[in-house]
């Protein structure tokens, strides 16, 4: 009974929820292409004739933001296991970017060029165990850092979503020793209860 409450109240804070509306309104995918927007116009992430990489993009509201700026001179690839209906503009590889066979897919995508911003908005399957949750967040951070760190032209930035808990800051620790200045953005569109926050990095560090 107390889930059924539960889900009530979620479904009714969803269908009240202004970005829910505003989304629907303008044809986005998600809510979250405004937290996208936010964070790009704050912190200058995303201009016309960039390379793009969004990981984890189903159901492709960042890649609609993305792919909007980086226009018809730039190139946004979007990677996720699940199917996502194509994005205007934006190339789609579906499987898992761990994955070596995703991996040179992507690789191929981008045709050997750096890649100017990484996104990550990935969130774990919620198992209701919290410690385990965590776990699995800063894990698929991690692994984007790891694909940013690879992919990335010198002085290219990363934007990946995090939920503060342990582990956080041991990561947070992590992408400030690969670039050159690293943010904590929480978004006007991300709901104020929500653990989750944005790390924005800018300027990756020369390897070596």
């Amino acid at each position: 009974m107390a889930r059924n409450k539960t889900s009530k109240a979620w479904m009714q804070e969803h269908v009240n929820d202004p970005y829910v509306r505003r989304a629907q309104a303008e044809g986005m995918r998600s809510r979250a292409a405004y937290k996208l927007q936010q964070l790009a116009e704050r912190d200058k992430l995303l201009k016309p004739g960039m390379t793009v990489v969004d990981l984890g993009a189903a159901p492709g509201g960042w890649s609609q933001v993305a792919g909007r700026i980086a226009g018809e001179t730039g190139l946004v690839v979007a990677v996720d296991l699940l199917d996502m209906t194509p994005v205007a503009g934006v190339t789609f590889i579906r499987g898992d970017f761990g994955d070596d066979a995703v991996l040179a897919e992507v690789e191929q995508a981008i045709g050997g060029a750096g890649v100017d911003l990484v996104l990550s908005d990935m969130a774990p399957n919620i198992s209701g165990v919290a410690s385990v949750d965590q776990a699995r967040s800063v894990g698929l951070a991690e692994l984007a850092l790891d694909f940013a760190v690879n992919h990335l032209k010198p002085q290219g930035n990363f934007l990946v979503k995090v939920f503060q808990g342990s582990g956080f800051e041991a990561l947070v620790a992590d992408i400030r020793r690969k670039f050159v200045q690293v943010m904590i953005r929480k978004p006007e569109a991300s709901r104020s209860r929500s653990s989750e926050v944005y790390v924005v990095a800018k300027g990756l560090k020369v390897r070596g």
